[in-house]
C-alpha cells in the first residue's frame, strides 16, 4: 500500500557481495530501494558478483589455453549481466519517481492502462558468413589466425551466451546451434552481440613486454631492432596491468532485431562491425547474420477466455440455441459439447473464427432475457458470415466483450506473429563442442536471395 509519509530504505545484505562491491564504490547505495521487484535484482546481482569473482580466481589459476578462454567468456557474460541488472534497477527507480509525479499532477488526464500479453521470442540457427582472402581460403597461405568467439543475446534484463566456436580459416561460415528462448513484450528489442578472441595470443602478464620488443625489432630492422630490444630487455617496459591477466574478449559485431525481424523461416540480418584488420581479434565478416527469429504471443498458445455460451448456427432456427463451453485462443473460438472434451483433447464441436478481421459488436437487449447478444462477423469467400452468441448474465457478457478487445489489441500489437502459430523448439542441453568443423556453406543458401553475395562470389 502506498503512504505518502513512509519513505523507502535501501537495505543491502550484510556480508553479501554487492555490499562488498558498494564499499569499494562500484555501485551507489541509493540506487536501490526497499521493494520486492528490487530484492529480486539484489539476488541478481549478488549472485553474478560471486560468479564474477569465481570466474576471475580461475581465469587466474589456469593452465589450459581452453580453460583460460572459457572462464574469460564467463567473466564476460557476467559482467554484462551485472551491467543489465544495474540498468533495470535504475529504470525502476525513474519509474518509481515518475509514477509519484503523475499522483501529485492534478492536470493529469485519464491512462489507458491496457497493455498487450507477453509471449515467446525465440532465436536459433544463428549463422555468420565470412569473407576469407583467395590465398587463405583456397590456397591454404599465409599465418593461420584462430579466434575463439561466441554471442551474448540480450533482451531487456535477460542475458544468454551461446557456446564458443573456434574459428579459422578453414570455415566459411560461424554456426551456434543453440536455441534460445525469452519472455517478452511486442515491443522487444534484442541485442545480439559477437565476441571474439584471439586464441594465438600468450596470456600470461610478464611475456607481454618480451613480445611487443619481438615485433618492434623486426619492423625496425635488423641493426636497430638489435639494439631496441636490448634495451628493452634489460629494463622493465612500463605497460599497463590488466585486472585480470589472462585473454580477453572484444566486441566484433552487433545488432539489434525486433517484431518487424521476426518470420518463421531463415533470414538475413545487417550487422554493425567493429575493430579493424589491425585487432588481434579481427575476422573477416560478410557484414551480415542470419539466423530464424520466431515469436509465440501467449494469446495464440494460451486460453484467453473460457465459458459456458449460447450459439445461434447460421442460417438455423431463429430460437434454436445450441449450450457449448466456449474457449477463445489464437485466431479461434472453440466451441465444445461439455467442458470436460478440453481436458480429454477431443476436438471441438465447431470453431468460430477470431482474426484481426473479424468484426464484433452487443447487439440490441433481447425483448424476453433483457440479454445483449453478441454478434462474431467474418468474411468467407466475399460472403459475409455471422454468428450469435448469448452468455446467461449481463456481467457474463461484459467479461466476453472485454476478453475480445483485448484479444484483437494483443493481435494489434503483436502482428504478423498472430497471423499463424510459429513453430519454436525447446532448447535442448548444451552438449561438448564437436571436434570436427560443421560441413557445408552458407554461401550457397545466401547466394539465391541475397544479391549482394553474388558480387562477393564474382571476386572469389
Amino acid at each position: 500500500m502506498f503512504c505518502r509519509n513512509q519513505t523507502a530504505r535501501a537495505t543491502v545484505a550484510r556480508g553479501s557481495a554487492l555490499e562488498m562491491e558498494i564499499r569499494r564504490g562500484k555501485f551507489r547505495k541509493s540506487v536501490f530501494l526497499d521493494t520486492s521487484q528490487d530484492s529480486d535484482i539484489q539476488k541478481k546481482i549478488d549472485h553474478e558478483i560471486r560468479m564474477r569473482d569465481g570466474a576471475c580466481k580461475l581465469l587466474a589459476a589456469c593452465s589450459q589455453k581452453d580453460q583460460a578462454l572459457e572462464a574469460a567468456k564467463s567473466l564476460q557474460t557476467c559482467s554484462t549481466r551485472i551491467m543489465a541488472y544495474m540498468s533495470e534497477l535504475q529504470r525502476m527507480k525513474e519509474a518509481q519517481v515518475m509514477q509519484k509525479v503523475t499522483r501529485r499532477s492534478s492536470d493529469a488526464g485519464p491512462m489507458d492502462d491496457r497493455l498487450p500479453c507477453k509471449g515467446k521470442v525465440a532465436i536459433s540457427d544463428l549463422r555468420i558468413p565470412l569473407m576469407w582472402k583467395d590465398t587463405e581460403y583456397f590456397k591454404n597461405k599465409g599465418e593461420l589466425h584462430r579466434c575463439a568467439v561466441f554471442c551474448l543475446l540480450q533482451l531487456g534484463e535477460e542475458i544468454f551466451d551461446t557456446d564458443m566456436v573456434i574459428v579459422d580459416r578453414t570455415l566459411t561460415d560461424i554456426c551456434f546451434d543453440n536455441t534460445i528462448v525469452f519472455e517478452a513484450s511486442p515491443g522487444f528489442e534484442l541485442r545480439v552481440e559477437l565476441y571474439s578472441c584471439c586464441s594465438e595470443d600468450d596470456y600470461s602478464a610478464g611475456s607481454t613486454p618480451r613480445k611487443l620488443a619481438s615485433k618492434l625489432s623486426s619492423s625496425l630492422g635488423r641493426s636497430a631492432g638489435k639494439k631496441l630490444r636490448a634495451a628493452m630487455e634489460g629494463a622493465p617496459l612500463l605497460l599497463p596491468v590488466p585486472s585480470v591477466p589472462g585473454p580477453k574478449y572484444h566486441l566484433l559485431a552487433h545488432t539489434t532485431l525486433s517484431l518487424s525481424h521476426v518470420q518463421d523461416s531463415f533470414r538475413t540480418h545487417d550487422l554493425i562491425i567493429s575493430g579493424n584488420e589491425e585487432c588481434s581479434y579481427w575476422l573477416p565478416l560478410y557484414g551480415s547474420m542470419c539466423c530464424r527469429l520466431a515469436a509465440q504471443p501467449h494469446c495464440m498458445t494460451q486460453q484467453m477466455m473460457s465459458g459456458c455460451l449460447k450459439v445461434k448456427q447460421c442460417g438455423g432456427d431463429p430460437q434454436s440455441w445450441t449450450k457449448v463451453h466456449a474457449v477463445l485462443k489464437g485466431t479461434s473460438l472453440f466451441c465444445y459439447y461439455r467442458q470436460e472434451d478440453v481436458e480429454a483433447n477431443v476436438e471441438p464441436a465447431f470453431t468460430i473464427g477470431i482474426n484481426k478481421e473479424t468484426r464484433i459488436r452487443a447487439s440490441e437487449k433481447d425483448p424476453l432475457s433483457k440479454v445483449q447478444n453478441i454478434c462474431i462477423s467474418n468474411h468467407y469467400g466475399g460472403e459475409e458470415v455471422t454468428h450469435t452468441v448469448t452468455t446467461d448474465g449481463r456481467e457474463e457478457t461484459h467479461r466476453w466483450m472485454e476478453a475480445f478487445w483485448q484479444h484483437f489489441y494483443d493481435m494489434s500489437q503483436w502482428k504478423q506473429c498472430c497471423d499463424d502459430l510459429m513453430k519454436i523448439e525447446l532448447p535442448s542441453p548444451r552438449k561438448p563442442a564437436p571436434i570436427t568443423p560443421k560441413q557445408g556453406s552458407l554461401y550457397h543458401e545466401m547466394g539465391k536471395s541475397s544479391p549482394c553475395i553474388k558480387v562477393f562470389f564474382g571476386h572469389l
